[in-house]
């Protein structure tokens, strides 16, 4: 099924990676009325707090909240509960934490929609970063087997927790959707444009290469935030996205 350009753009997340919200502005401001999904990830939301991300949904936008919530269960409770009233559309936790953590996070996001008439947030679990490569997994991380299994057994530990999908590199998306069921949403990150530089990411693909994969996210900063023309960069991939047999 071909995509229009409204569905394309919900399916691109553009990576604010800034230090500040001035930084962030003229680049919202370039792609204003493109409904997009906005990344909102440590760097940003460090320094320019929960008030940015609040004006970010009142501009209309969807606000993906990247801030991978890794600590003790009672910890990630707390903090799924503050974001999820900030009315983000979705965060992140790490299924590093275990069942008993991501399980706490759900009971915070539930506690937060009681009575609010808040819209539930898509809650995903951060399996292996696009850097990580096989290398790293086994010698430093510490983890026996390849990369894929790593990310699956995580996957799997997500949804039986009831999570509704992970983040992972695009070239996992399909054993992941054989593994979870083809509704439990894919986020990937290291989404490169052909001609693009590959920067920190090990596992990377071109934006049409993800959407054959099955992906349902596509997280895409530099190509899109360092591109002279940021408007038409992500104009180009969305036209990609609609033209894609």
């Amino acid at each position: 099924m071909k995509l229009t350009s409204e569905q394309a753009a919900g399916r691109i997340m553009v990576a604010l990676d800034y230090p500040s919200a001035d930084a962030a502005e003229h680049l919202i401001a370039e792609l204003q009325g493109i409904p997009c999904y906005m990344k909102v990830g440590m760097q940003l939301f460090y320094a320019a707090g929960p008030s940015f991300v609040q004006s970010l949904k009142e501009r209309g936008y969807f606000v993906f909240l990247d801030v991978k919530m890794h600590d003790i269960p009672n910890t990630v409770k707390g903090g799924a509960n503050s974001v999820t009233k900030l009315g983000v559309d979705m965060f992140n936790v790490h299924a590093a934490g275990g069942s008993a953590m991501l399980e706490a996070a759900l009971e915070g996001v539930d506690i937060a929609l009681t009575g609010s008439g808040i819209i539930k947030p898509t809650i995903i679990a951060v399996t292996h970063l696009t850097s990580t490569n096989q290398l790293m997994l086994n010698e430093q991380i510490g983890i026996g087997g390849t990369v894929e299994t790593a990310v699956l057994r995580y996957a799997e530990l997500a949804k039986s927790a009831g999570l509704d999908g992970v983040v992972a590199s695009p070239s996992e998306v399909k054993a992941i959707k054989a593994a979870c069921g083809p509704t439990f949403k894919t986020v990937t990150p290291g989404i490169r444009p052909k001609g693009a530089d590959v920067n920190d990411q090990s596992r990377i693909m071109t934006p049409s290469e993800a959407l054959s994969q099955g992906t349902d996210y596509m997280v895409i900063g530099r190509p899109i935030t360092a591109a002279n023309k940021p408007r038409a960069a992500l104009e180009s991939i969305i036209e990609e996205l609609t033209t894609y047999e």
